[in-house]
């Protein structure tokens, strides 16, 4: 079984609390024995896959199956054609060179609904929504790419995984997936 959940803002990548206002996953009502196929920090939002199998684990989140995943960043500041192409050349964050990454302008930009809590808005400095394609997820690895390179994240969703788009699922929801929609995650 595979599950696509929205994962929103706030909500941890595992079943049990840490102490944290952060809510588990417990509280979503998954069948039992699932869990989640790697993780989105609780302050990132979107696509989560969770499975009652293992072979999962190895086959969407090991950088050598160059698994795709597809994240919308809202950033400060609109980034140049310079600093985008920093982002899809690699950059050396914690002693780690990244992979490269294919890194665009989302044109037209996304609408989301409001966040609670709301992202930091700051009048005198302009933000935009980038997307980001990457094989590999170090832990924050997005959020600390581009602040290398000068565009904090305000706010990050995962949109997809494989061929498999996070769609209208609305936040807090999820879906057991279809033998068709399983096969766009797994390619």
């Amino acid at each position: 079984m595979l599950i696509a959940f929205h994962k929103p803002y706030g909500v941890l990548s595992q079943f049990t609390g840490d102490g944290s206002p952060n809510r588990p996953l417990a509280e979503f009502g998954f069948p039992k024995n699932v869990y989640a196929i790697g993780r989105l920090d609780a302050d990132s939002e979107g696509l989560l896959l969770l499975s009652d199998e293992a072979r999962w684990n190895e086959t969407l989140l090991h950088p050598r199956h160059a698994h795709e995943r597809e994240y919308w960043a809202q950033v400060e500041k609109i980034p140049t054609r310079e600093a985008l192409d920093k982002l899809q050349n690699g950059l050396v964050i914690q002693g780690h060179k990244t992979l490269p990454c294919r890194a665009w302008l989302l044109e037209p930009q996304p609408t989301f609904l409001p966040r609670n809590p709301p992202i930091r808005f700051r009048k005198s400095v302009p933000d935009c929504w980038i997307g980001l394609e990457l094989v590999e997820g170090k832990n924050r690895q997005v959020r600390r790419m581009t602040a290398a390179i000068g565009h904090p994240t305000l706010r990050l969703v995962r949109v997809r995984i494989g061929d498999f788009w996070l769609g209208e699922l609305p936040p807090g929801k999820w879906q057991t997936l279809s033998a068709e929609q399983i096969k766009l995650v797994s390619g």
